[in-house]
């Protein structure tokens, strides 16, 4: 049917054309006119012979391709076309045959060298042809040359017409053929003739047509049939010669001739351009017509691109502009939308660009470059390079970074601090991506792999951008760096070139490196060179060594001499030539000196800066004819020369240890060098090479042979690095990530290449099988080198710390194969030396004979060690040339020194990862061997040497130090004077050099406390010391020291760590604490090393003695779980109980049903050790049940250590128990403090241990506190925690209170199963109720794993590490079930989801943890505030921290809680505040941040114990996983102690004076041994019999249970309570009596009243004075050591910082003894915040200003009452003024009415009256306070009206008061006020709007003296409430009068006051400026005299004086 149908079509379509061109002819003959813009009818279609056989035509028919070949041209006049032939429009009249020939013979004439008939030829098979129109285009401007672009474009235009005259019939030939008849003879003779033309004319160049047409490849046609010499397919340009010599071959390939625009192009004017271009490109005119072509791509888009083009072509400014668009994007205003923009903020925090370039020369050059022009923006380009390292602080100020690949690796390779770096990346520019085909290609690939894999998952735009030479196979490359072909893929041929570039590639004749090959190679290049003198160019000789530079001038020079030519090289006719001569003389190089007056010049890196500067100088000015040099000169400066000669192509290579062939990468930057645009039209480039190398290059720089991939050679390193970074974690992970590479995309394209079989890609044709393979093998084979762990059945990938290290210091894993055999732990420093030089990096060091002489004069004369495998063996050579090195040796053989560079900079990398390896080992000895090793290697110094050999002393004074170093060690320097030290050197002068020398050796000192937590862990705190003063010079900004701990017998370590010391931190406490096992024996002692880790001998050794170690017992008491049948709840034979449980459950679960008994029917107190989540809360509640049931009336106290913890059991017992019971229940907490009869009538108290605390201190006055019959006390093993003291005292106490009353307390104590329940229990008086369950009593199993990840400097990068391992752990053990992730800090919450996103973003399902639907989904989110919290909860991730507003607490708690996010990310105070549980916990990471230490610490373990409780839902699951993700020194620790529960120790000693000083007050000690008996009832007491170490309490093993350890221990205890006492006294809070009487003082009444540290007592009192200022008690108050626990989090000190700045207060002028980061300089500022009333920076900040305020009243009332006692009146005034401030928010300066809504702060300047008036005044005023009264006042202020009602109601609540003194006597008068307006609100609440808690009014009434103004009293007031203000009422009533606030005090009067005047004010405690005066103050009476007649004494009597009297 087919055939049939295309006929059919075909016909059809005839038939049509045929009415078309007869409709056409038919318009064409009526002569219409045209309009102007209307085509001719059927103008578009073609109506040729043949339908165009465009490559890219689908074969429709309709798709016929429009062209202007048939328009008639509008311009042609209706007279033209009427006098044109008949039948044939004008067009085809003109466009004949005759006038192409006409054509082609002026083009030919205008250019010589071309034949006008070959032209004609050509062209007509050109047209004739099928190629679409651009290839034509192309070939037709290629042949004809842009002089001729109207030629050709009149050409296309009219290819039709032209085609047709070709075809014209034959008739015209015919007529030809007649008038000359040729004979037979002449007709062969002219075949003949044809045949030869034919035969020897060169060959066409083919056209692909087969291949894709990319719009922005800018090529000639591909050259596809000319034969290489060996007869391969490939071409040389048209135009190449090939000429043989008698000393060499040479094949010359003519220049390409520069382009110019095509039609439609032309180049960018920089003016056109945006602000942001017009700046950065200042100084050019217009763009390239490369950089044209490619800016709307660079500039406008985010494409990644790939730019082949030739050197010098102008890509470093293509670069550019793909850095201008990544700035674009990151500035303000956006040049997109501001195009005329000039003036810029850059964001130089929100990005960074890495220009990656393959020599630290060429990266100088870009970074110089790029910082010149990009200065003005204020961007910062830094060098990153082996030779230019970084600091993470100039890191983080830089925006470009230019590196080398290898560095950048490095870089990325660490999953650590850099990875914040590597995040920012939003460019990635690679330089000289041809390097592929390198050696170093395998890097790129590592590099761009890693990049494409980061952009996947983390979903961020990183862009690649990849520069390079023209590449023959640029597509796989783009395939490669993932470029869009259709967009960014540019290629420009070598007419791109600026100049072009005529190149000759010479093959000398003879052996490779034989006498001839040498012999002619000079004589070739002295002919070359010859040649371009004689015609006028300079010239630069290009060798490959440093000596080469001027033997190459020099051998020129003879040549020359001998060839009478040397006037070419004269340089004395130039006119700057005498100039030269003086300059030159400064010049510290004679060679140079003497070859300028013969016209040449050397340059290379060996020379002087100012020297290589002159050369170059003196070559561009043209003084010099000739250059020779090495081709640093090519990569790091741009000085270009008219021709380049490349003399050689071998050149040394101490990697390889052996002469390699130049790179092509040098050879096309060093052509790049030839033509200087300015001066030649064609640059001209010579490369010199032997006969059989001439191939080779030949094809590598003509780009015929594709760039292959490097990577399988590498690919075991590469992917232990992947595997160390945690990307790659299983062979499918690794498959997929050898998909990136430019392997795979090479193994597609080229199988043949790496051995894959056509079958084999036909199958596979992703190969995925064929990179399996090449996984496995590699796996294997770091698994046999013990890099990693490869489980074969589930191919999971694993790094283990060897790997890690390799990849760390970029080890080959060929030497950890070494090492793995050769390390020792006992090995010395020459076994280390050989270990070194085995290392496979130094496999390619060859042994010479030439070198041989010097090699031994180096053994001989500078090893120090034994180097026993002679010298001719690369160890043997590396390891003298390493220890010449060491040793400063001066090396004369010039491939020597380049070999000893190349070692000693391997060398130091090598051993730095030996020395981790070994501290990885646990081998001490080794250690130190090594890190010695490592620090000679840096130093260049032997570690026998004196160590100021480090700094920079004359040689004879080091050689005195040397000869006398038994006596001149560091530690005899330190002690001795400087006359001393200048004896000992012979130098008087050096004494003093020296000695300031020694004081800044860095050297620590090291003290150790040891306590054993049980018979096996130790726990160790080292105290460190630096004993040095800080130089910038020497120190930099930080020193580090490697801190480990070893057995002194065999060396082993037992823990290490590093430790970093900053200038910043130099004279702080600095504590390190940590855990060591230890085994049986113990050894006789330990050492304590600290090392520095860049300072040969700043080595620090403590010894600590286990002489005095007592291993306590630690024999666990267990509880077994029996089998016992589970009680049903009807055991409670309780109906409401039965009701109350049976809503939960029916059965007490097996633990609850072995307590059963004891808890709800013997009153014995009880010990309950069980894991969290086992039921312990059912447990107290039977107690609870019981004590209500035996004891009606009593008390309840549930005791727990966290408000959240109370805030939780409220709320659940409130809900579940007090209401259906009835109980009443309250709760104490410091945010609720209700009223004394609220607490007297509750059954059950619920509160901390501080406000427990604080309550019980006064026992003997309250009456509740002794009604208590049960103490419950949850987590009762925190006693070993901060605020375990107080949980030790509370017990004591009620023990005590027990002990004082008849009838005693019960107390249960509920914790996690612990280690020593035995002493707990008998501390709390258990007998037969100590239940102690281990941790798998649980509802629930549970499943621990721990895992362990090695140290890494910087928490973040630590805690990044553990991201993917989370998700790994989540995907495995929870994929569809609810997860917690615990971490440390709210910042990790945010990082950990953002990371979390980022991995499901590389899954096939991204919202996987998402649970709900969409549109429940944006509901929810709508109501979220925080945005990072929204972020995460779109992917079904949920944050849980103190930092969020309660709403969205509480959404996050409920979706996960209800299954609809399946993961929530928290901090760990869900631990213990939420009862949330879910399927799997993961705790990552073990530290948080403490302020105190300004450093990371261990959470206690009973948090974690919280945090794995929170696994396991018992209604749901079978069992729980938790995963603990730690150090991996922590493991072990771990390991240990969840198994057999933590010891509780007590660490009441550390705070014993404070609890002692409140006894003191309460009366309960009043003698030194009320106080040891005191301690009798701690916890405390118990332990130090137990574990004396613990304590700091020597005792002898043998004699720990004998008298004279008792006697020990007393001793002990005495000291401890003296040394308290001793301290409270100094505080001025006791009196101690000689005979050992304790007295309390008014000040430790105070003290213990406030609930106050004896210490702000004393700092209060050693400041305070009579007339503060309001600064100076604002500084008191902020100095309270309360406030030395506030949290300063990391970078805090900065935000300080600037707040104190911007404070109306500077924290540097009155604190100025505190650094920012002190937490009372935050509080001090936190305080001025609050009174500015700013919103401060972060929500951090607000949660630590509620902490400061929250303890502010507390701290501000005790200072006054301090004051007070002191009699200062007006700093009692103004600390008063303080509590107002913090009440209402205010400064005590504002305008008084601004404290109310609506009232704009306006200054006191502008203020009007009313504003100014005080609050007093305001109450006074008529009417008050009904609204009538207070509308115009509302008015005058211009409150708005929607605040008038909100104004009117605060301005309302203010008290107006009137005040009486009643009852005056010599010794008390009685105040009383009275509120004259009723209150707002019953519970009196005060308009304090900012302050977190409601507020209650209060009042200060203060007496002075009238005469003086001095301080007779000052009390407190306020109104009655409660029970007290209801009887006030009822009294009221009675009398008659209307219920008014009434509130009296009695004043007690001081002696001596009798008939004094007294002032009396009254102040408000929180309304600023509020003040009212007694009218007339009081007169105090004289005291009464006994009158005669008990009569008169009546009469006189009426004011009660007697019965007062008598009252007292």
């Amino acid at each position: 049917m087919a055939p049939v149908a295309t006929d059919s079509m075909e016909l059809a379509e005839a038939q049509w054309m045929t009415q078309m061109k007869a409709i056409r002819d038919t318009i064409a003959e009526l002569k219409l006119s045209q309009v102007a813009n209307n085509p001719p009818y059927g103008k578009d279609i073609d109506f040729d012979d043949k339908i165009s056989s465009d490559t890219t035509s689908d074969g429709d028919i309709w798709d016929l391709i429009a062209s202007d070949e048939d328009e008639i041209s509008s311009t042609a006049t209706p007279e033209l076309i009427a006098d044109a032939v008949p039948g044939e429009t004008y067009h085809e009249q003109q466009y004949s045959h005759e006038w192409l020939a006409s054509a082609c013979a002026r083009a030919a004439n205008a250019k010589a060298g071309l034949n006008s008939a070959d032209l004609l030829e050509q062209v007509s098979a050109a047209l004739s042809s099928d190629s679409n129109e651009d290839e034509l285009q192309m070939f037709l401007v290629d042949m004809l040359g842009f002089e001729e672009l109207d030629l050709v474009t009149e050409l296309l235009a009219h290819r039709v017409q032209l085609t047709k005259s070709l075809r014209a019939p034959l008739s015209s030939q015919t007529d030809g053929l007649l008038a000359g008849l040729q004979t037979k003879e002449q007709r062969m003779d002219s075949l003949r003739r044809q045949d030869l033309e034919h035969k020897s004319k060169p060959l066409a160049e083919a056209i692909q047509r087969g291949a894709a047409q990319y719009p922005h490849v800018y090529k000639k046609n591909d050259t596809g049939n000319t034969l290489d010499a060996h007869g391969r397919r490939y071409g040389l340009p048209v135009g190449s010669e090939r000429k043989e010599h008698d000393k060499y071959e040479e094949y010359s390939i003519p220049a390409t001739k520069t382009g110019s625009l095509m039609p439609g192009q032309k180049l960018v004017n920089i003016s056109s351009l945006d602000g942001l271009c017009r700046q950065t490109f200042r100084g050019y005119k217009t763009l390239n017509r490369m950089q044209s072509l490619l800016y709307e791509v660079a500039y406008h888009t985010s494409e990644n691109m790939l730019v082949c083009a030739p050197t010098g072509a102008g890509k470093t400014d293509a670069a550019m502009l793909t850095i201008l668009n990544t700035i674009a994007k990151n500035i303000t205003p956006s040049p997109l939308d501001e195009p005329e923009a000039s003036d810029f903020a850059v964001r130089t925090d929100d990005f960074k660009i890495v220009y990656v370039a393959p020599m630290k020369a060429l990266a100088a050059e870009i970074t110089e470059k790029f910082s010149k022009r990009l200065a003005w923006l204020g961007i910062q380009v830094r060098e990153l390079t082996g030779d230019m390292h970084l600091t993470k602080q100039e890191i983080l100020a830089t925006q470009i970074i230019v590196t080398t690949p290898e560095k950048w690796d490095v870089v990325t390779r660490k999953s650590t601090g850099d990875t914040e770096l590597v995040q920012k990346v939003r460019l990635l520019i690679i330089d000289e991506v041809h390097m592929l085909h390198d050696e170093r290609g395998a890097v790129l690939e590592s590099l761009v792999a890693r990049t494409q894999r980061q952009v996947e998952s983390t979903q961020s735009l990183i862009r690649i951008v990849g520069l390079s030479a023209t590449l023959p196979n640029y597509l796989d490359v783009a395939d490669f760096l993932k470029v869009n072909r259709m967009a960014g893929l540019f290629y420009f041929d070598q007419s791109f070139r600026p100049v072009p570039l005529e190149q000759h590639f010479v093959g000398v004749k003879g052996k490779s490196g034989s006498r001839q090959s040498r012999d002619n190679l000079d004589q070739v290049t002295f002919e070359k060179i010859r040649d371009m003198l004689q015609r006028g160019h300079q010239c630069m000789v290009f060798v490959h060594s440093r000596k080469d530079t001027y033997k190459a001038a020099m051998d020129l020079y003879e040549r020359a001499q001998k060839d009478m030519c040397m006037d070419l090289f004269d340089p004395s006719g130039h006119d700057n030539y005498d100039q030269a001569v003086r300059d030159m003389k400064n010049s510290r190089g004679r060679e140079l000196r003497e070859l300028l007056p013969k016209g040449m010049g050397t340059h290379h890196a060996g020379m002087a800066r100012s020297d290589r500067n002159l050369t170059e100088r003196l070559f561009s000015d043209g003084v010099l004819k000739v250059l020779c040099c090495t081709a640093t000169l090519a990569w790091g400066v741009n000085l270009p020369a008219a021709a380049v000669v490349i003399k050689g192509t071998q050149l040394y290579s101490a990697e390889e240890g052996k002469f390699v062939d130049l790179g092509i990468l040098d050879v096309l930057q060093i052509f790049g060098r030839a033509g200087r645009p300015q001066f030649q039209d064609t640059g001209i480039g010579f490369i010199c090479t032997v006969q059989d190398k001439l191939q080779h290059y030949l094809t590598a720089v003509t780009q015929q042979q594709p760039i292959e991939s490097r990577f399988s050679k590498k690919l075991v390193d590469n992917l232990n690095a992947e595997i160390s970074l945690g990307t790659v974690t299983s062979v499918s992970e690794a498959v997929t990530w050898v998909g990136y590479s430019y392997l795979f995309v090479r193994m597609q394209r080229n199988p043949s290449s790496y051995g894959i079989e056509w079958s084999e890609i036909q199958n596979d044709p992703q190969l995925v099988e064929r990179r399996r393979t090449l996984i496995i093998q590699a796996a294997k084979v770091l698994q046999d080198s013990q890099m990693i762990i490869f489980n074969e059945t589930t191919e999971e990938l694993r790094p283990k710390d060897v790997g890690r290290i390799a990849s760390q210091f970029y080890v080959l894993q060929t030497s950890i194969q070494i090492f793995n055999t050769m390390m020792r732990p006992r090995a010395g420093e020459a076994d280390a030396l050989k270990m070194i030089s085995m290392s496979g990096e130094f496999d390619n060091v060859q042994s010479r004979d030439s070198e041989s002489k010097e090699l031994q004069r180096l053994k001989d004369d500078f090893c120090q060690c034994e180097v026993r495998e002679g010298i001719d063996t690369p160890q043997a050579k590396t390891n003298i040339l390493l220890q010449s090195y060491i040793s400063r040796a001066k090396v004369e053989d010039f491939a020597l020194v380049s070999d000893s560079n190349y070692v000693a900079q391997n060398a130091a990398r090598i051993c730095r990862a030996l020395f981790m390896t070994a501290l990885n080992r646990k081998w001490g000895y080794q250690c130190l061997v090594l890190s010695s090793l490592c620090k000679s290697i840096d130093k260049q110094i032997w570690a026998f040497q004196h160590p100021l050999h480090q700094f920079d002393l004359p040689q004879p004074v080091l050689r005195q130090l040397d000869a006398n170093s038994a006596v001149a060690t560091i530690e005899d320097l330190k002690e001795m004077e400087p006359s001393e030290i200048g004896d000992l050197v012979h130098n008087k002068k050096m004494g003093s050099v020296i000695a300031k020398l020694m004081s800044n050796f860095p050297t620590l000192t090291v003290e150790a406390e040891i306590a054993p937590l049980n018979r096996d862990v130790l726990r160790v705190r080292l105290f460190l010391t630096p004993e040095f003063r800080w130089n910038d010079r020497h120190h930099g900004t930080s020193e580090s020291y490697w801190v480990w701990v070893e057995n002194a017998e065999t060396s082993e370590i037992y823990h290490h760590e590093l430790f970093i010391l900053s200038r910043k931190k130099l004279y702080d406490d600095h504590e390190l604490s940590f855990t060591i096992p230890l085994s049986d024996p113990i050894p006789s002692q330990i050492y304590v090393r600290a090392v520095s880790d860049r300072w040969l001998g700043a080595e620090t050794v403590t010894a600590v003695s286990f002489q005095h170690l007592i291993r306590p017992d630690t024999e666990s008491v267990y509880t077994d779980l029996l089998d016992l049948q589970p009680l049903p709840i009807s055991a409670l034979k309780n109906p409401v109980l039965e009701e109350i449980y049976g809503q939960r459950f029916q059965y007490f679960n097996p633990m609850q049903t072995q307590l059963f008994h004891c808890m709800y029917h013997t009153p014995a107190n009880v010990l309950l050790g069980s894991p969290t989540g086992s039921g312990k809360t059912v447990a107290a509640e039977l107690a609870m049940w019981w004590a209500f049931r035996e004891r009606p009336g009593s008390k309840v106290v549930y005791i727990a250590p966290m408000k959240a913890l109370v805030r939780e059991r409220v709320q659940d017992w409130r809900k579940r128990l007090a209401i259906p019971m009835g109980i009443k229940l309250v709760e104490l907490t410091g945010d609720n403090t209700p009223d004394t009869r609220t607490i007297r009538d509750a059954d059950i108290i619920i509160t901390t241990p501080e406000k427990w605390d604080g309550i019980s201190r006064s026992w003997q006055t309250r009456s509740y506190v002794r009604q208590v019959s049960l103490v419950i006390i949850d987590e009762i093993h925190l006693l070993g925690g901060d605020r375990g003291p107080i949980l030790e005292i509370i017990v004591s106490r009620m023990n005590y209170i027990a002990s004082q009353k008849k009838g005693s307390v019960r107390l249960v104590g509920m914790s996690t199963a612990c280690a020593n329940a035995m002493d707990l229990g008998n501390w709390l008086g258990v007998k037969e109720g100590l239940f102690n369950f281990r941790h798998s009593v649980r509802p629930v199993p549970l499943e621990i794993y721990i895992d362990g990840f090695p140290e890494q400097r910087g928490f973040c990068p630590f805690m990044q590490s553990m991201n993917r391992p989370t998700f790994l752990a989540i995907k495995s053990h929870s994929p569809d079930k609810p997860v917690i992730v615990f971490v440390a800090s709210r910042r990790q919450t945010r990082l950990t989801a953002r990371d979390l996103i980022n991995f499901c973003g590389m899954e096939d399902n991204p919202r996987r943890f998402v649970k709900m639907s969409e549109d429940d989904l944006e509901l929810n989110l709508a109501r979220v505030k925080d945005d990072a919290l929204r972020e995460a909860m779109s992917f079904g991730i949920g944050l849980h921290h103190a930092g969020l507003v309660e709403s969205d607490r509480q959404l996050a708690e409920e979706l996960f809680a209800n299954n609809k996010i399946q993961i929530l990310v928290a901090t760990s105070t869900l631990a213990w505040g939420v009862n949330l549980p879910a399927h799997l916990v993961v705790v990552k990471g073990t530290q948080f941040f403490d302020a105190k230490i300004e450093g990371y610490k261990d959470m206690d373990l009973t948090d974690v114990l919280q945090m794995l409780g929170r696994a396991g839902r018992p209604q749901f699951d079978t069992s729980g996983i938790a995963r603990i993700f730690t150090q991996d020194s922590k493991k072990e620790f771990y390991k240990h102690f969840l198994h057999t529960g933590f010891p509780v120790e007590s660490s009441l000693h550390n705070v014993l004076d404070n609890h002692l000083g409140a006894e003191i007050s309460a009366s309960t000690i009043a003698t030194k041994q009320d106080a040891l008996d005191y301690l009798t009832w701690t916890f405390f007491f118990r332990r130090i019999h137990k574990n004396p170490s613990c304590y700091g309490l020597e005792i002898d093993p043998e004699e720990q249970t004998s008298m004279s350890a008792q006697a020990k221990a007393n001793e002990y205890l005495i000291e401890l309570v003296d040394k308290s006492l001793g301290d409270l006294e100094e505080s001025s809070c006791v009196q101690i009596h000689s005979n050992g009487d304790v007295d309390p003082t008014p000040f430790g009444k105070i003290m213990s009243y406030y609930y106050l540290s004896h210490k702000t007592i004393r700092h209060l009192l050693a400041h305070a004075k009579e007339d503060a200022s309001f600064e100076d008690v604002l500084a008191w108050m902020s100095c309270a050591t309360e406030y030395d626990e506030l949290p300063v989090r990391h970078n805090e000190d900065l935000i300080n910082a600037e707040l104190s700045k911007n404070l109306p207060v500077d924290a540097s002028k009155v604190l100025e003894h505190l650094p920012m980061w002190d937490p009372h300089v935050k509080a001090f500022l936190l305080l001025q915040a609050h009174f500015s009333r700013i919103d401060l920076p972060i929500s951090d900040y607000v949660g630590d200003k509620n902490s400061v305020l929250d303890q502010a009243i507390r701290i501000i009332q005790a200072s006054i009452d301090v004051l007070a006692e002191l009699g200062h009146v007006k700093s009692c005034v103004q600390m008063i003024k303080l509590l107002q401030c913090v009440k209402s928010a205010h400064w005590p300066e504002d305008l008084p009415m601004s404290v109310f809504p609506g009232v704009d702060d306006t200054t006191v300047e502008t203020a009007s009256a009313v504003q100014k008036t005080s609050l007093t005044a305001i109450t006074l005023t008529g009417g008050f306070p009904s609204p009538a009264s207070l509308t115009p006042i509302s008015k005058s202020l211009n409150v708005p009206l929607s605040r008038k009602d909100a104004f009117v109601k605060a301005v309302s609540a203010l008290p107006n008061l009137a005040m009486e003194v009643k009852n005056t006597t010599a010794q008390q008068f009685d105040l009383e006020i009275r509120r004259v307006n009723p209150p707002t609100s019953p519970d009196h609440r005060m308009y304090a709007p900012r302050y977190p808690k409601p507020q209650t009014e209060g009042f200060f009434a203060v007496v002075t003296d009238a005469s003086n103004g001095s301080l007779i009293a000052i009390k407190r007031m306020g109104w009655p409430t409660g029970e007290q203000r209801q009887r006030q009422q009822r009294q009221q009533q009675q009398a008659g009068g209307s219920a008014r606030c009434v509130a009296k005090n009695t004043i007690r009067l001081p002696p001596h006051t009798e008939q004094m005047s007294l002032n009396i004010s009254i102040l408000s405690d929180g309304y600023i400026g509020m003040e009212w005066q007694v009218r007339g103050g009081v007169k105090v009476p004289a005291p009464p005299v006994l009158p005669p007649e008990p009569a008169t004494m009546v009469v006189q009597g009426q004011d009660g004086k007697k019965e007062k009297i008598e009252d007292n």
